[in-house]
């Protein structure tokens, strides 16, 4: 008996049942297409708390019709607010209210990463065309004679796919077969902590604000989410323990010295934080190729990102739509992959470059901290030109709807 005598034969395999996966299924399955979903895990959901969704994404929600699902525990904020984190004082802001909408034909939301996946869960389940699996972790990737992927997981069973999506995240088990390269670790760790509202405070979420508290080496990101029941905190600081030999860095005594010398607000944010998790944050280089002939990468496993511009989310969206929309239009995976390449690839590159970028002028010590601060406190909240090329959607059109802003 051959080795794929007892294989299962499907059309497009999907390694990763997270944001990018589902999101990928969901658009190929509306359009037709026989999608099977490969999770690792014992059942589907997603790790984490806040997400922060650009018009980009927004858009993309409203393509896969679970635009209104995912708005109903949103939040809507006024506007994004950067801040000093040791003197407390006000840096900059970009005003995210009826301007912003009518500029994009998309608001800005946070919400929580369990409920967009949910809505794209529910989604994916609700379509014919589109099955999940559970406890399939891939071990393996190869091309065989016919032209068919044969994916094997750690359990030995193993499938053989038409067309192969990698969606498996920053520690893609699909990516070496296309890109043979190592994480690149940031030194920096990332503390998370959600509690009710009430214990910051009602009025966090009377004009809900996404807070960005900057300081040397570290910041801190605050925003309400669940429509306001509940306040996300997102605490970054750079590890001076690193060592690529141990895991002893990063630690709670670390954080609470980064965090010793901000102002009151910032150091009481610690008391929120869950200190029994520590996020080490790495990410790619910017990769010159996503896809080998009917194999292709998408998310996290293409373009692993810092999470300073909070984007990570919204361009695995925009490519799960473009994935979506060039499988309609080619005659096969391969020439849909191809095209689909052409479209983000760049893109996407340029969004993961930036964010280390961000994350430079996030972190300024010193005279370049102070330098930072005065470059931009005359700048205009309503001035979006430095963010149309990233948050305006492929498909702009014009808000048709009213949205809580």
């Amino acid at each position: 008996m051959s080795e794929d005598a007892a294989a299962i034969e499907v059309e497009t395999l999907v390694v990763g049942g997270g944001i990018a996966g589902l999101a990928a299924a969901l658009g190929l399955g509306r359009a037709g297409k026989a999608v099977h979903v490969l999770e690792r895990a014992a059942e589907f959901g997603e790790v984490g708390a806040g997400i922060q969704l650009a018009p980009n994404a927004m858009a993309v929600l409203d393509r896969l019709g679970v635009l209104d699902a995912v708005m109903k525990d949103a939040v809507f904020p006024q506007r994004k607010l950067y801040m000093d984190a040791v003197t407390g004082q006000r840096i900059a802001s970009i005003d995210l209210g009826p301007r912003f909408v009518e500029h994009y034909g998309y608001p800005y939301i946070v919400t929580h990463r369990a409920d967009l996946h949910g809505c794209l869960l529910q989604a994916c389940q609700e379509q014919p065309s589109v099955t999940l699996e559970t406890n399939r972790g891939v071990e393996s990737v190869h091309k065989v004679t016919d032209g068919r992927v044969r994916v094997v997981c750690s359990d030995g069973s193993t499938y053989l796919a038409k067309a192969l999506v990698g969606a498996d995240g920053v520690r893609s088990a699909v990516r070496p077969s296309i890109v043979p390269d190592e994480l690149v670790p940031s030194k920096y760790v990332a503390y998370r902590g959600t509690v009710p509202i009430e214990v910051v405070g009602e009025e966090a979420a009377e004009s809900p604000t996404v807070l960005c508290w900057l300081g040397p080496a570290m910041h801190l990101i605050q925003y309400p989410l669940r429509g306001g029941k509940l306040y996300n905190n997102v605490a970054v600081f750079r590890s001076d323990r690193y060592s690529p030999d141990h895991d002893d860095w990063g630690t709670e005594e670390e954080l609470d010295e980064r965090f010793g010398a901000c102002c009151d607000h910032v150091r009481a944010a610690g008391q929120y934080l869950n200190r029994s998790i520590r996020w080490p944050m790495y990410d790619r280089e910017p990769a010159d190729r996503w896809v080998d002939g009917n194999v292709a990468l998408i998310g996290d496993a293409a373009h692993a990102m810092l999470q300073y511009l909070a984007q990570g989310g919204a361009q695995s969206l925009d490519d799960a739509l473009v994935m979506a929309e060039e499988y309609v239009r080619a005659d096969t995976p391969e020439d849909a992959f191809v095209r689909y390449e052409e479209r983000r690839l760049a893109h996407a590159g340029n969004v993961q470059r930036l964010a280390r970028t961000a994350g430079e002028l996030f972190h300024f010590e010193g005279v370049g901290r102070h330098l930072r601060n005065h470059f931009f406190k005359d700048h205009d909240p309503e001035d979006y030109t430095h963010l149309d090329w990233m948050f305006m959607p492929v498909d702009r059109a014009p808000a048709t709807r009213s949205y809580p802003v």
